[in-house]
């Protein structure tokens, strides 16, 4: 075999997808000298000191061997509790609840168990990055159903007009709320219509991806395995609500019947997740049930601060209600194309931005930043942003 056309013989599903346009961009403008980055949905804060010290014991106590594939039985256990106290929803810690390697490899097992080529799947827009990939690895089709009209919220109408159009070949739809990149959640009754809508097409899966469920700012976050728990995977894990994204732990939880064909992508794929860090995710879910009341307090500052800034600034923003991210609108008079103004933004002003498009096509003409950063940061940030849009209109 000739060596050199190699790289013409990849998977075709591995050469359609592209690297993170997040991770692209972020790392085209690092290089930038004095650059204030608001690109990464990362939390600024440490892990809790409590959670940390769980982490050492594990180790001090070499409790560094595989664990069953599921996960540690008293994790499953305490995910339970969890779910069940703050979200009102209970599933069987021995049956329903799989620890992952972060929300990420949830939502890959979770695909990959239940895609078969030619299948179709619902992915609200503007949508995370990760989405698109993954549906396209699972040779499956994604449709997109654009939410801007709306303020960013999915609707009853929306879901069942992409089904008229594409019927019996959608085998799921990709749920995320509050949302990455806008910030924008649900209330009861709108995740009860969603949920209501969905009944009507039993043989769709529902993946919700909730990992910002704890940072939601007015009211609580409710979960759509509430509501629709036959046909709902749920997706969580620590990264946001402990500050733990380094940690890599997620979950899934859902029925037995789709658990148990979650299991066996997950097996083949990671074996299980790392065993200290499933101790340390007990000791975060059992003793810091409330770990993410200060930092969403802090948040919440940010976010009203940026959002008022921003707003007089001419940007139009659908205010954010959890998450840590701003998607706003650029206003006339500035460089529509997204990708072109944050790169002009960074290299005038060193403030880094997200382009929408990298949030798929409906986000173009947006702008996404986050505000898990410090306040000193985000207010020279703001005061740069204010100088760049006062010297660089285009009319």
């Amino acid at each position: 075999m000739d060596m050199t056309n190699l790289h013409q013989l990849f998977n075709a599903q591995t050469q359609e997808i592209e690297i993170s346009g997040i991770r692209l961009f972020d790392e085209k403008i690092a290089s930038i000298d004095g650059l204030i980055k608001l690109t990464l949905g990362q939390p600024d804060f440490p892990t809790p000191q409590h959670v940390k010290d769980a982490g050492i014991k594990a180790i001090k106590n070499n409790l560094s061997f595989y664990t069953g594939m599921a996960g540690e039985l008293r994790l499953r256990e305490s995910v339970a509790n969890f779910m069940k106290v703050k979200y009102n929803i209970s599933y069987d810690p021995q049956s329903e609840i799989l620890s992952t390697v972060g929300a990420t490899e949830a939502l890959a097992a979770s695909l990959l168990a239940i895609l078969n080529p030619g299948d179709k799947v619902l992915i609200p827009s503007p949508f995370f990055s990760l989405y698109e990939p993954l549906v396209i690895l699972g040779k499956a089709e994604p449709v997109y159903i654009d939410t801007t009209e709306n303020d960013f919220i999915l609707s009853p109408e929306m879901i069942q007009e992409a089904m008229s159009v594409h019927g019996d070949k959608v085998k799921a739809i990709i749920l995320n709320y509050p949302t990455n990149p806008t910030g924008v959640t649900w209330n009861r009754e709108e995740v009860i219509a969603i949920a209501d809508t969905l009944k009507q097409y039993p043989d769709v899966f529902a993946i919700s991806d909730e990992i910002y469920s704890e940072l939601v700012y007015e009211g609580s976050h409710i979960s759509l395995g509430e509501y629709l728990f036959d046909q709902t995977i749920v997706i969580n894990g620590l990264s946001k609500s402990h500050a733990m994204t380094g940690w890599r732990l997620g979950f899934t939880l859902a029925p037995k019947a789709i658990t148990q064909q979650i299991i066996k992508v997950h097996q083949y794929l990671v074996t299980s997740a790392s065993s200290i860090t499933q101790y340390a995710g007990i000791e975060a879910l059992e003793n810091g049930m409330d770990d993410a009341l200060p930092m969403r307090e802090e948040y919440k500052k940010r976010r009203d601060y940026i959002y008022e800034i921003m707003h007089r600034l001419g940007f139009e923003i659908a205010k954010p209600n959890g998450a840590f991210y701003i998607f706003a609108k650029i206003p006339e008079g500035y460089i529509q194309n997204s990708y072109d103004f944050c790169y002009d933004l960074a290299q005038k002003a060193k403030v880094g931005f997200i382009p929408g498009v990298a949030f798929g096509e409906a986000g173009e003409g947006f702008i996404r930043l986050s505000y898990a950063s410090s306040m000193a940061e985000i207010e020279e940030a703001m005061h740069r942003l204010t100088n760049y849009m006062e010297q660089h209109s285009v009319n």
